[in-house]
C-alpha cells in the first residue's frame, strides 16, 4: 500500500474510531471519496477492499459501503435477580493486591462470605505494522515458571487515562512509540473471584525512539507475523488473557480463524 492509499486507509479508520462515521452509517460514495480524499478509483477500491477484509466496513450493495452495525438480535433476559451484597471486609491489602471477604446472598442460596481479589486496572496494546506483524515481548514469568510471548501493557496509574497508559507502556517496554491506539474492549479475565479490568487497545504503525526504559518488564522485543499467532497459541507460547483477547480480535477482524491444538 503506497503513501496515498495508506493515508486514505488511516483517514477512514479515524472517521470510524472518532464517531464521525457511526455504526450502521453509510460511507460517502466512491466518487465523493475520490474527490474529498484526493485518490484514484483503483487505489480507493484497494483501500476499501482491505477495510472490508478487516471487517472495519462492510459492502452491502454495488460500490456501496457502511460501518458494521453494533445492533444484536438477542434480547436480555428479564426477571432474574442479582446477588444481594451486604458489606465487605479487608483480609489483606498492599500496593499490588487486596483480598476481601464480601457478604453476599445469591437468590435462593444461604448468605455467605465470598473471597474477592482486587487488582489494578491494566491496559494492553496490540501494535501492528504495515507488514501484518505485531509488536511483542518474549519474556519469563516466574508464577507459571515459563517463557512466552506477550503484548506490552501495564498498570493504569491513579488519575491516568487507560489509553495513555497503553501508549506509555508500549514505549517503555519496547522502545517503539505507537502512531495511534483505538480501544477495543475492557473485560474482566476472572470475573468470578478477581476484580482486574483489562483495557485492550489496537493500533497501526509505530516509530522506534530508543531502547526500552522499563528494565524490570522488558524482554526480547520482536515484530511477530500475525500468521504465526495460531501456531504460537497451539504451542502454549502466548501468555496472559489480555494478549489472547487482543490477538484473537485482530485475527477475527481480518477474517482469519485461529485453530488451536489441545495442550
Amino acid at each position: 500500500m503506497g503513501p496515498k492509499s495508506a493515508r486514505v486507509y488511516n483517514t477512514i479508520r479515524q472517521w470510524i474510531a472518532s464517531g464521525k462515521l457511526k455504526p450502521g452509517e453509510k460511507l460517502p460514495s466512491e466518487r465523493s471519496l475520490e474527490k474529498d480524499l484526493d485518490i484514484g478509483r483503483t487505489q480507493l477500491r484497494t483501500v476499501l477492499a482491505k477495510l472490508v477484509a478487516e471487517r472495519v466496513i462492510e459492502s452491502y450493495a454495488r460500490s456501496s459501503y457502511r460501518v458494521p452495525s453494533t445492533d444484536v438480535s438477542i434480547e436480555r433476559p428479564d426477571g432474574l435477580e442479582p446477588w444481594q451484597i451486604y458489606g465487605e471486609r479487608t483480609v489483606y491489602d498492599n500496593r499490588w493486591v487486596k483480598l476481601t471477604l464480601v457478604d453476599v446472598e445469591p437468590p435462593g442460596v444461604e448468605r455467605f462470605e465470598h473471597h474477592v481479589v482486587r487488582l489494578h486496572h491494566v491496559s494492553i496494546a496490540a501494535v501492528l505494522d504495515a507488514h501484518d506483524r505485531v509488536l511483542m515481548l518474549w519474556r519469563y514469568r516466574f508464577v507459571a515458571d515459563k517463557w512466552g510471548w506477550e503484548l506490552p501493557g501495564g498498570i493504569v496509574d491513579e488519575g491516568e487515562d487507560a489509553r495513555a497508559t497503553a501508549l506509555r507502556e508500549v514505549e517503555e517496554e519496547t522502545g517503539w512509540r505507537p502512531d495511534s491506539l483505538d480501544h477495543v474492549v475492557t473485560f474482566q479475565p476472572m470475573i468470578g473471584m478477581v476484580d482486574s479490568p483489562h483495557a485492550i487497545y489496537v493500533g497501526k504503525g509505530a516509530r522506534h525512539v530508543g531502547d526500552p526504559t522499563d528494565i524490570e518488564e522488558a524482554g526480547h522485543v520482536a515484530w511477530v507475523p500475525l500468521s504465526d499467532i495460531p501456531g504460537l497459541m497451539a504451542r502454549g507460547e502466548l501468555m496472559g488473557a489480555g494478549t489472547l483477547v487482543a490477538l484473537l480480535h485482530v485475527l477475527a477482524s481480518r477474517g482469519e480463524g485461529a485453530s488451536t491444538a489441545s495442550a
